[in-house]
C-alpha cells in the first residue's frame, strides 16, 4: 500500500550575518540592556515604563519576549526539567533579544536589508535565499563575543511528508560514539572527526595567558578578549560545518540511523574526559541528524543507555560480566571472535535499533495500520528491549 502524504506546519530557522552602522549598533546595544534588564525582573515590562522612562526607547516586543522567557525558565524548572532560572550580567552570555514579525515589520528588502522595528534597515549578507511561500514568524538579533552581529529568522511553512514504508535492513545503519573520531559505523568505518580544539588548543593557550596579564578593564584587556573570542568562534564554526556536511550526508544515504541514549553532560563531568567529550560535538551532531532525517520522513533510533552494546559479542550474543574503558579489542570466550570495540558495539546498536523498529511495526499493524508507515522521529527506548 502507498504511504499517505501527510501535510504539517513546520518552523525552520535561517541564520544571516548583519552589518549595522554606528547609530544601529548604539540602538541594538539599548535594546540586549532593556531585555536583559526586564528578564532579571519578574514583573511585566508594562509596570516599569513609568518609573524607567529609556525603556521605551527599544521594542516593545524585545522587552515582552524576555518576560515570557522567564515566566518559561520558572515553568520548566517547577517542573523538575531545569536549574532555578539564572540572573543575567552584563559582563556575562550572549546578548540577544527576540522581536516578532506583526503585519510585515519583519522583511528582507532587495537582498541586501533588513527591516527590523525600531531599528529600520540593516545591511545584511543573504548567502541563501528563503523561499517565497515561507512566512516570517519572528527574528533573533544577537552580538558575539567577538563583537559581530546576527540575525535568526523563524519562518512557518506547510510541508508534505511521505514517511518511509517498511525500512530494509541495509537502509539502517548503528552509531556507537568514539571519543577519538566521534563515532564508529556498523560498517566499520569511522568518522575522522579533526578534534578542532585540540589542534588549536597550543595557540589558544597562549593568547589566554596573555589575556590573564592584562589589566582587568583596560583597553588591552578587551581587544585580547577580543582576540580570544574570535579564536573560539572559529573553532565553533569549523566543528559545525563539519557535523553539518556529516549529518547531512547521512541522512541522505540512510532511512533509519541508530544509536545510543547517552547523558553527555554526565560523561562530561566524569573521568576527565570533558575536553573530549565537548571538542567532538555528539549531542549538537545527533541534534543534527535528528532534524535533517525528520524532514525527509526518516527515523533516529535512540537506544537505552543500559543496552550492553560494547559487552555483548555480535556472533554469538555472548556478554562479558566486565569491560573497562581501556580495553579497545576484546576475545569472545564463546565464539573466540576477536572484536573491535567500537565496531562490535556499532553492530550491535544497529541490531537493536531494527528489532525497536520491528517491534514498533508489529504494534502498529496489531492496531490495524496494514501499511506499517513508520512516522518520522525519534524512538526512544530507556532500558534493553527483550525483542
Amino acid at each position: 500500500m502507498k504511504a499517505k502524504v501527510i501535510k504539517i506546519i513546520k518552523y525552520k530557522a535561517y541564520r544571516f550575518r548583519l552589518y549595522p552602522n554606528k547609530a544601529q549598533r548604539v540602538i541594538f546595544a539599548k535594546t540586549f540592556g532593556c531585555a536583559r534588564f526586564i528578564y532579571n525582573k519578574s514583573n511585566t515590562p508594562a509596570q516599569y515604563k513609568s518609573e524607567f522612562e529609556w525603556l521605551n526607547e527599544v521594542d516593545s516586543l524585545a522587552l515582552a519576549n524576555a518576560q515570557l522567557n522567564l515566566q518559561r525558565a520558572f515553568k520548566n524548572f517547577f517542573q523538575h526539567q531545569t536549574e532555578f532560572p539564572k540572573f543575567k550580567s552584563k559582563h556575562r552570555g550572549d546578548k540577544s533579544y527576540t522581536t516578532n514579525n506583526q503585519n510585515g515589520s519583519i522583511r528582507i528588502e532587495d537582498g541586501k536589508y533588513i527591516k527590523l522595528p525600531k531599528i529600520g534597515l540593516v545591511r545584511i549578507k543573504v548567502h541563501r535565499q528563503i523561499p517565497r511561500s515561507y512566512n516570517i514568524k519572528s527574528c533573533t538579533i544577537s552580538q558575539s563575543p567577538s563583537g559581530k552581529y546576527y540575525v535568526s529568522i523563524l519562518t512557518e511553512y506547510e510541508a508534505d511528508i511521505q514517511p518511509v514504508k517498511v525500512i530494509e535492513e541495509d537502509k539502517v545503519i548503528g552509531l556507537d560514539m568514539d571519543m577519538k573520531n566521534l563515532f564508529t559505523d556498523s560498517q566499520g568505518k569511522r568518522a575522522g572527526y579533526p578534534r578542532y580544539y585540540r589542534k588549536m588548543q597550543d595557540k589558544l593557550s597562549k593568547e589566554q595567558r596573555k589575556l590573564s596579564k592584562c589589566v582587568n578593564g583596560s583597553n588591552n584587556y578587551y581587544k585580547q578578549k577580543r582576540v580570544v573570542a574570535k579564536l573560539h568562534e572559529k573553532i565553533a564554526n569549523q566543528r559545525r560545518d563539519f557535523l553539518h556536511k556529516l549529518s547531512d550526508r547521512i541522512a541522505n544515504d540512510y532511512d533509519a540511523v541508530c544509536i545510543e541514549d547517552l547523558n553527555m553532560k554526565a560523561m562530561g563531568q566524569c573521568l576527565n574526559l570533558g575536553k573530549s567529550v565537548f571538542d567532538n560535538g555528539w549531542g549538537m551532531f545527533t541534534s543534527f541528524l535528528n532534524y535533517k532525517l525528520e524532514d525527509k520522513g526518516k527515523v533516529l533510533v535512540k537506544v537505552g543507555k543500559w543496552y550492553p552494546s560494547s559487552k555483548t559479542c555480535s556472533v554469538c550474543g555472548y556478554e562479558k560480566e566486565e569491560l573497562t574503558l581501556d580495553i579497545r579489542e576484546w576475545e569472545c570466550p564463546n565464539c573466540h571472535t576477536i572484536h573491535d570495540r567500537d565496531i562490535n558495539a556499532a553492530i550491535n546498536i544497529k541490531r537493536q535499533g531494527l528489532r525497536m523498529i520491528s517491534h514498533e511495526f508489529e504494534n502498529r499493524g496489531a492496531h490495524g495500520n496494514s501499511s506499517l508507515i513508520l512516522s518520522a522521529g525519534v524512538l526512544l527506548s530507556e532500558k534493553p528491549s527483550l525483542l
